[in-house]
């Protein structure tokens, strides 16, 4: 008896929790609420968590990436990266050179 009771328990488990999932994953555009709602629950400032929101809604309106987005495409190394970094390293040396020869 006990055994059969453990069994239904843990079916009870399962299915609730499937109709959880089934139930809030049309919630997950919400999710970008999540962020200022921390902020304001942590800070108690409700002005940060609405420029947090807004500055959040504006950079997707405007580059249309969320700005998780386009931290990752801005960390993702580049072909062009590497004439950047030449270019770079030679006005540093010529920097160099320069300041050397003022002593």
């Amino acid at each position: 008896m006990y055994k059969l009771f453990y069994i239904l328990m843990i079916n009870k488990k399962i299915i609730l929790g499937i109709l959880i999932i089934g139930l809030l994953s049309g919630c997950v555009q919400s999710t970008a609420f999540l962020g200022p709602i921390y902020t304001l629950g942590s800070t108690g400032n409700a002005f940060q968590a609405g420029l947090s929101y807004g500055s959040s809604k504006t950079v997707t309106s405007i580059t249309g990436k969320t700005p998780a987005e386009n931290i990752k495409d801005i960390l993702q190394p580049k072909d062009e990266d590497s004439d950047l970094r030449k270019l770079v390293k030679k006005q540093i040396k010529e920097t160099r050179k320069k300041l050397n020869l003022s002593k």
